[in-house]
């Protein structure tokens, strides 16, 4: 991809503004958005507009595009590119919401910047725009046809035929297709979840799938989340907690996700944090059915082993493992914990854990917790490129996480 001539060298004339004001120009766009497609707040995630998250992301996504465009040095935004297409495909978007999106972003720009945008400066960056909905387009495109997906009709239902308590706040609900199998998907993958609330609105919200593959039915674990410091409660998560009891029919999209399980055989250290467990849950299914022979290390953080969720069925499987350790860290009550290994009190440290030569690395947790595990183990040789991650929500680290990484 790359831009004419012309747009070229207006858009490096201009880009340093533009990022400047990116954060802004994104505040404006969605509320304009909005108020003309309300449609669109069927497939956005409200809460995070409301937060700043998704402008955040937003914003950074289409500076760091704009970027590699003008400099060949620029950091790969391809895994950007891959990570989105995913969570786009997850939430159904249709490819003529790009025009719609493409049209307000723009005016937005016009808006916050003013007299600066000429007709030639907004050229160039809806060039940019559209280099970079092309390609998620197409991306989306190849993924919903892997999936078996009509985009006109995303949502698929499933019956929950079970659901089991993990914690106060976590449970974990086990669910089928209506009609057919669950589509083949990869260890790691998430699924999002549409309801439809109480105002008559309909929002999605994505769970990883915290069990490996299976044909007939899927798990997926959650938090009901509980507001704090100003964001509002889960809307979606508390909704899903008073609700989605066994019968209950809910509207799943196709799996998605591009951090998954790989097919190697080389030692594998899984690195969570409360919910982060998710997908490790994932991992250790899969590979105590498929690899019992593996070299895994499992190293987990939570508030107290009562609110570690999936416990019972991580010890289950840890210990038909040939070659599998877990070492659990518990701010309360580390000492009295019935783990498998004698539970460290306080905050994880990898410092002085064992670590297999050349293994992979996979982490999920808080970004924080992320990047301060993501800094320890690079401290200790741990190439970044063995170093993969899951982020819930939207991803304000992809476009540079050494930036914040060692931090």
């Amino acid at each position: 991809m790359k831009l004419s001539p012309d747009s070229e060298a207006i858009v490096g004339a201009t880009a340093g503004v533009v990022a400047e004001h990116a954060e802004q120009i994104t505040s404006v766009f969605y509320p304009t958005m909005f108020a003309a497609h309300p449609e669109l707040l069927n497939v956005f995630n409200t809460a995070n507009p409301a937060v700043g998250e998704q402008p955040k992301a937003l914003a950074a996504s289409v500076v760091a595009f704009a970027v590699q465009l003008l400099d060949p040095n620029a950091p790969d935004f391809t895994p950007v590119m891959r990570r989105i297409a995913h969570k786009h495909v997850s939430l159904g978007i249709k490819a003529r919401e790009y025009t719609i999106v493409g049209r307000f972003l723009l005016d937005a720009v016009g808006t916050v910047l003013g007299a600066a945008v000429t007709p030639e400066v907004r050229a160039a960056w809806d060039e940019v725009y559209w280099l970079f909905a092309t390609e998620l387009i197409a991306q989306e495109a190849a993924l919903y046809a892997l999936g078996g997906t009509n985009p006109e009709e995303p949502w698929r239902e499933y019956r929950v035929v079970e659901r089991d308590e993990e914690s106060t706040d976590i449970f974990s609900l086990v669910i089928a297709p209506v009609e057919g199998h669950v589509p083949t998907h990869d260890t790691g993958q998430y699924v999002a979840i549409s309801v439809t609330l109480p105002d008559g609105s309909r929002q999605p919200r994505q769970y990883t799938i915290s069990s490996g593959p299976r044909r007939d039915s899927l798990r997926v674990t959650i938090k009901r989340v509980h507001g704090a410091a100003g964001v509002p409660d889960g809307i979606v998560s508390n909704w899903l907690y008073e609700h989605a009891r066994p019968g209950a029919i809910l509207d799943v999209s196709q799996p998605a996700g591009d951090v998954v399980l790989d097919n190697t055989e080389a030692p594998l250290v899984l690195v969570s944090a409360g919910i982060g467990i998710t997908p490790v849950a994932a991992i250790l299914e899969d590979l105590s059915r498929r690899q019992p022979d593996r070299t895994v290390r499992l190293f987990h953080a939570d508030r107290a082993h009562e609110t570690h969720a999936l416990y019972t069925s991580l010890r289950r499987q840890v210990l038909a493992m040939r070659d599998a350790r877990a070492q659990n860290w518990y701010e309360a009550d580390a000492h009295a914990a019935p783990t498998l290994h004698p539970a460290l009190p306080g905050f994880m440290d990898l410092q002085a854990v064992d670590l297999p030569d050349n293994a992979t690395v996979f982490m999920c947790g808080p970004l924080p917790f992320m990047q301060t595990m993501r800094a320890t183990l690079l401290s200790r040789g741990v190439a970044a490129e063995r170093i993969h991650y899951e982020v819930f929500g939207p991803d304000l680290w992809a476009q540079n996480p050494d930036a914040v990484g060692a931090a």
